[in-house]
């Protein structure tokens, strides 16, 4: 038979083991991590893992907390896995060789565990977890010397096929005699290169169309930046910023328009949804620095002042349009 599914949990610990646990645990799954609470007192924590042949497959809900992998102490080949990750539930930041990316639920993440990368998550975070020894990648030809940090949709086509195998693999993993274990572990390598291989395709062109959403992507990844702009979109993708003008105004905007109108979409949700922040939180959590300036191309855009959201949540009038 396969493994069985081991489980960990550092609840009833104290908090310096609680602290020491969780390493030791993301140690021997898959490299060195320092390991925050953030401004938590304690780091609730479990983990349920177990393998298929050469894969791990793991299930890991934690409360608030950081985890940093540096190059201190440690060479890129002391960790040779690739780590494909899930989002299941929670808001994850990622960040790795000057990329942020947020991750949410539905979202998957496909990044080079050996190079120095930190994972924050400011709440509760449930994800599902795939680590590939980069050897078996390599077998297929994948080319994980050049691979960056990748988020992909795991909602739909095959992302959500991929997902569903991860999720029943291991469920059935303990069932699994050692023959059938290398043929699942086989397959669902295969599955989860799809949407990798979707995505190293469309970054590898160089044509107007894949830039222009290659330029997209670079833009979500650091919406909440305050110093996003077309220098550092275009030293990022290796094209020039007139270029980078030329792929906008085909499209009938500016890079500046994208961006603004990008940043007022989020603002808008988060206030519709998210009903304890103030206006002045979601503003400047989205790359706004005036709370007055926010409020003047908010009301610009959608035709009504953001303040009428949080009114509208209180007595649920018609926007305030005046």
């Amino acid at each position: 038979m396969s493994d069985t599914v081991r489980s960990l949990s550092t609840s009833g610990l104290a908090p310096k083991k609680q602290l020491q646990t969780w390493s030791d645990a993301l140690t021997d799954l898959c490299g060195q991590f320092d390991v925050d609470p953030l401004e938590g007192s304690s780091l609730e924590g479990r983990i349920n893992y177990t393998t298929v042949s050469q894969l791990k497959l793991c299930q890991i809900e934690a409360s608030q907390h950081r985890i940093a992998h540096t190059v201190s102490g440690t060479k890129l080949s002391e960790h040779p896995y690739v780590k494909i990750l899930f989002q299941t539930y929670g808001i994850s930041h990622f960040e790795q060789a000057g990329r942020r990316i947020d991750i949410m639920p539905g979202d998957c993440l496909a990044y080079d565990v050996s190079c120095p990368h930190t994972i924050v998550s400011p709440s509760l975070t449930r994800h599902e977890v795939v680590i590939v020894p980069k050897a078996l990648l390599h077998e297929r030809g994948f080319r994980t010397s050049k691979m960056l940090p990748c988020k992909l949709s795991a909602r739909n086509g095959t992302g959500r096929i991929a997902y569903d195998f991860v999720h029943t693999a291991f469920d059935e993993a303990n069932r699994l005699s050692p023959y059938n274990a290398i043929g699942v572990a086989d397959s669902l390598i295969d599955l989860l290169l799809l949407p990798l291989r979707e995505a190293d395709t469309m970054f590898d062109r160089v044509g107007p169309e894949a830039m222009y959403i290659r330029a997209q992507a670079f833009i979500r990844e650091h919406l909440r930046d305050p110093e996003l702009c077309i220098d550092q979109i275009s030293a990022a993708l290796g094209c020039t910023k007139r270029y980078l003008h030329m792929l906008f105004s085909d499209k009938g905007m500016t890079v500046s328009d994208y961006i603004w109108r990008a940043r007022l979409l989020h603002c808008r949700q988060e206030l519709e949804t998210q009903h304890g922040k103030t206006i002045t939180d979601v503003a400047f959590s989205w790359g706004f620095s005036s709370s007055s300036h926010f409020s003047r191309v908010f009301r610009k855009h959608f035709g009504f002042v953001p303040s009428a959201i949080h009114k509208a949540h209180c007595a649920d009038p018609a926007p305030d349009v005046s």
